[in-house]
């Protein structure tokens, strides 16, 4: 009997189960619940913006901000470098952290930390996306989506008082948004002289630590308070307005690259001159001195004219901006005025700076000559003679500035400046879609107080670019004063059928300057369809 219940028990399960599984699957076709609806299914681009989210929480930002631009190019450049790149990376990380750790050891009485294995492991970041920024000034600023999730290994070995205890860190994630800046933009390579590194947000990061084998992240509230801890602290180091500085080009280098800086102030005084040449038929001359340092186009000045007068005195003062004492000098030439038609030169001469004695006054008598060619027979006949007053004044070393300053600081005006006055600084940067009607040859006239400087010409172009910067040194600040900027065409070929044509300008009014310290911002030429043109303005008060 035990035997037939046995058996007869086998085949009761066997059957039930069998007509267990029949029934269940006719129910399951047959019968389904009413209460169960086919799901909406739309295209995408019917979903909303937080239904996508959801649906597709990856979007690259290049996709959901049409402000980055995709780097794909740079993810592919990263796969095939990483080997290399994890080599190097990990080379500098050892001989940058060997001295901090040296040095922060003792205090804790720890004997020795070292690393066992240091590996960034085969998977490389990836970048999502990049976003420039379009700036006025010398600089370059970029915005980077980047994300690792990598496979790291690295094993710090720390003994302290007999033991030795190890700690890896594996499995790293990081989730980040840097801004790269690079400035200033130099034309020596590699271009630009310092990195700044800050951080847009918070960053993500999130990683495995092991301790003596055993994972130290599964100690309750350890995980959150770590990681809380880390964010915290990077984000008060490098979290923007904040920033992480490389230097990449040497300062002293960079000086030889960059425009020179003022060293000193030449003060020149035109006395008179005796004894000139009659110029005009039916009188005598009348003349005015023009005087300029050499190798500076910016510094030519003017005296009034002097009519029907062979021996005039102007007694008239002058500064000039000194920019090497060794090699600049100053020069003078002394013109015939003419109403019609151009002036004619009456005689010229050059006095080096490094004739000069600094903080010393000194009256020189100079012959004027007819050119600076020392084998000219014509140089020996008289021409009359011209006396001036010059004082040079070399600024102190702490007013000069060294190595590579901040593109938008600005300094006080070094000593020597007039008392209550100071140094404006006219930079002329660049112009954009300016055309002239017969030819587009353009030139930048400054005209500030009478006093009138140019730029150079740059031949058929619309969108020139000079970069050159012009100084007028005051005796009081421009707080009432305009500037005049205008941008000209003059024809490379002669005739007399459009020679000049003017292709825009502008008035900038100084009070905002003098109120900032430093103004550089886009200008719209009136006169112009499209026409604009940056210039950078700067005042250096003398305290």
């Amino acid at each position: 009997m035990g035997l037939a219940s046995t058996i007869l028990g086998f085949c009761g399960f066997g059957m039930g189960t069998s007509m267990g599984l029949v029934v269940g699957y006719y129910m399951f076709i047959y019968f389904q619940p009413t209460d169960v609806k086919d799901p909406d299914v739309r295209p995408l681009v019917e979903q909303d913006s937080q239904s996508l989210q959801r649906l597709m929480p990856e979007i690259p930002l290049w996709v959901k901000n049409p402000d980055y631009d995709r780097i794909d190019w740079l993810n592919k450049f990263l796969g095939a470098m990483w080997p290399y790149l994890d080599v190097a990376i990990c080379k500098t990380v050892k001989t940058i952290a060997k001295p901090i750790i040296a040095e922060q050891t003792p205090k804790y009485k720890i004997d020795s930390v070292e690393f066992k294995t240091l590996t960034l492991g085969t998977l490389p970041p990836t970048f999502h996306g990049i976003k420039v920024y379009h700036t006025d000034e010398k600089e370059l600023i970029m915005e980077l989506s980047m994300k690792w999730a990598g496979n790291p290994n690295i094993t710090v070995v720390a003994k302290a008082f007999g033991l030795k205890a190890t700690v890896q860190v594996v499995d790293l994630q990081v989730f980040a948004c840097p801004r790269i800046t690079l400035k200033p933009l130099v034309s020596t390579f590699p271009c630009f002289a310092k990195i700044f590194v800050s951080l847009m947000e918070k960053p993500h990061v999130d990683f495995g630590l092991k301790l003596l084998g055993a994972d130290a992240m599964a100690i309750p509230g350890l995980y959150r308070f770590v990681q809380e801890l880390i964010k915290d602290q990077v984000a008060n180091m490098y979290l923007w307005p904040k920033y992480l500085e490389v230097p990449i080009m040497d300062p002293s280098k960079l000086i030889n690259t960059t425009a020179k800086n003022p060293v000193g102030i030449l003060t020149v005084k035109v006395v008179r001159a005796t004894k000139l040449k009659r110029k005009d038929l039916l009188g005598k001359s009348d003349p005015y001195v023009k005087l300029k340092l050499t190798e500076d186009k910016s510094s030519v000045q003017k005296t009034t004219v002097k009519h029907s007068n062979l021996n005039p005195e102007w007694n008239e003062d002058f500064l000039l901006v000194v920019e090497d004492p060794e090699s600049q000098a100053l020069e003078l030439v002394v013109y015939d005025w003419e109403q019609v038609g151009k002036h004619e030169r009456m005689g010229i001469n050059v006095i080096p700076l490094k004739e000069l004695t600094p903080e010393e006054p000194r009256e020189m008598t100079v012959s004027l000559l007819k050119n600076m060619d020392p084998n000219d027979a014509q140089n020996e006949k008289h021409r009359g003679e011209l006396v001036v007053n010059l004082v040079y004044k070399p600024f102190k070393k702490d007013d000069i500035p060294t190595g590579v300053e901040d593109p938008n600081a600005v300094e006080e005006a070094p000593e020597g400046t007039p008392a209550g006055g100071g140094l404006l600084v006219v930079i002329v940067h660049e112009a954009q879609d300016v055309e002239g009607k017969y030819h587009t040859n353009p030139h930048v006239r400054v005209l500030f107080r009478g006093e009138e400087k140019k730029t150079k010409s740059v031949k058929k172009n619309r969108n020139p670019r000079w970069e050159e910067d012009f100084k007028f040194m005051l005796e009081e600040p421009p707080t009432d004063d305009r500037i005049h900027l205008e941008v000209i065409s003059t024809s490379s070929r002669l005739g007399l059928l459009h020679p000049k044509e003017t292709l825009g300008y502008v008035d900038i009014y100084l009070s905002d300057v003098v109120k900032n310290k430093r103004i550089n911002g886009k200008y719209n030429l009136i006169d112009s369809n499209n026409g604009q043109i940056q210039v950078e303005l700067q005042w250096k008060p003398s305290s």
